[in-house]
């Protein structure tokens, strides 16, 4: 009996011993491991050092000590923005070389690495330097890729054009590289050239033989302002066929009251003529080109056509170097490609009533203030665009120091034919604006805020 008892006690011991060692073995499990962000999300709330000590108690913390050291390093590797372990280095440079464009990535290096340069000419002569740069300006301010500027200008201007350009910011001068040439005419008497109409003004006739290297070109008089970015009209290049190596726009939009279509003993484009303040060149296909003229019946190259062309016409010209130009697409209309007129908006557009349906739907794209309207009172509309521009300070609000003065400067030219449609003036400009503070501020500062 005695010994049952013993056996007994002796089991009930045995039993209480293994029943402790698997309650004390089982109260500390060891934690599964955690994978990814959902691993990293768990040790930030275990971590005291990210997420405080109310949510993680002191044993959790000194439970799970190796999760307190991951989560420390997550957030380093997060704060120096590394690349996440997972990503395929090999295929992403692949995507790159290949020219494609990641969807995570907004500008690709080799975009960056090799711009594509947009080359802009003009002729300055006299009293023109102000009025160069502040055409040069409009051009800064608002378009996207790296612009060349080819300055043809008199011996006395050079200095001042490298100084003035020299003066602005950092910010705007690393988006232009710019070269300044003499005045030059390669065929020809160089007197009777500089004769032509305005002093220098023939200068735009030799750019495909002086600019050798430089593919296309875009030439715009001195009294040119840009209200949206180069890039859209330098886009119109790829709209051209096989055949078409310039482009312009109308000299007008209604015949009966047109200079050419009424007065021209010549030679002329089309029903108005063409204005040749803005020109876009493929000097390429111009250098290679035979012109047909009133001369010879065979072909003439275009540094063979300009002076017996000039001097067979010179008599009947008035216009000067746009004149040959008329006639010379007179004679090959196949060669030119023809702007809708908002892209050269001239006083002749509004001051006898609005008859530019482009600007009307969609605004002034570039604004020509011929007829030195930017100088006297004739046209305040114009005045108030140049002036405004002119007085822009580089580093100041866009809208706050130029679009809300222009506003105030037009209610002073309602009573004018031009000021009575403002919103042919400002829909483009508005327009740009918008597009210059999205990429400047919504995209710049919205990348650095991006993990």
């Amino acid at each position: 009996m005695r010994l049952s008892c013993k056996v007994v006690a002796l089991a009930l011991c045995l039993a209480l011993l293994l029943w402790l060692y698997l309650s004390v073995g089982s109260a500390d499990p060891e934690p599964p491991p955690l994978k990814g962000a959902r691993a990293s999300r768990w040790a930030a709330a275990s971590s005291p050092g990210l997420a405080g000590d109310d949510l993680a108690p002191p044993q959790l913390q000194a439970r799970f000590p190796p999760a307190q050291a991951a989560a420390e390093e997550e957030a380093a590797r997060v704060s120096k923005r590394e690349p996440r372990p997972h990503q395929k280095p090999g295929r992403r440079r692949a995507k790159l070389a290949s020219g494609r464009r990641p969807k995570d990535q907004k500008h690709s290096t080799v975009q960056l690495s090799s711009p594509q340069w947009m080359h802009l000419a003009v002729v300055a002569c006299g009293d023109r330097l102000e009025e160069t740069l502040i055409m040069l300006k409009s051009a800064v301010l608002f378009s996207n890729r790296k612009l060349k500027f080819h300055i043809f200008a008199e011996d006395s201007l050079k200095p001042e054009f490298e100084r003035k350009l020299q003066e602005w910011p950092p910010s705007y001068t690393k988006k232009f590289d710019y070269n300044v040439y003499p005045i030059a005419f390669s065929v020809g008497n160089a007197q009777e050239w500089k004769k032509l109409f305005k002093p220098c003004a023939a200068q735009r006739l030799f750019l495909p033989m002086i600019l050798k290297e430089v593919d296309s070109l875009l030439y715009v008089d001195t009294d040119v302002l840009f209200l949206r970015p180069i890039d859209d009209l330098w886009g119109f290049l790829s709209v051209f066929n096989s055949s078409q190596l310039a482009a312009m726009a109308p000299e007008h939009e209604i015949p009966k009251i047109g200079w050419y279509s009424r007065f021209a003993r010549h030679p002329f484009y089309g029903i108005t003529g063409v204005n040749s303040g803005v020109m876009l060149m493929n000097l390429t296909r111009i250098r290679n080109a035979q012109f047909k003229n009133s001369m010879i019946p065979s072909g003439l190259t275009w540094e063979e056509m300009l002076y017996p062309l000039y001097q067979k016409y010179k008599n009947y010209i008035t216009w000067g170097d746009q004149d040959l130009l008329n006639i010379i697409f007179y004679f090959n209309p196949e060669y030119l490609y023809l702007f809708p007129c908002q892209w050269n908006y001239r006083p002749d557009h509004c001051m006898y009533g609005s008859n530019c349906k482009g600007a009307e739907e969609e605004g002034i794209s570039i604004l020509h203030g011929n007829r030195g309207v930017y100088h006297d009172d004739k046209q305040p509309t114009f005045k108030a665009l140049y002036e405004v521009i002119r007085d822009f300070s580089f580093e100041d609000n866009l809208f706050q120091s130029m679009y809300y003065p222009l506003q105030t400067k037009f209610l002073d030219t309602v009573h004018t034919l031009c000021g009575r449609i403002p919103q042919v003036f400002l829909k483009q400009i508005e327009r740009t604006m918008k597009k210059v503070y999205e990429n400047r501020v919504i995209v710049n500062v919205g990348a650095n805020f991006r993990l």
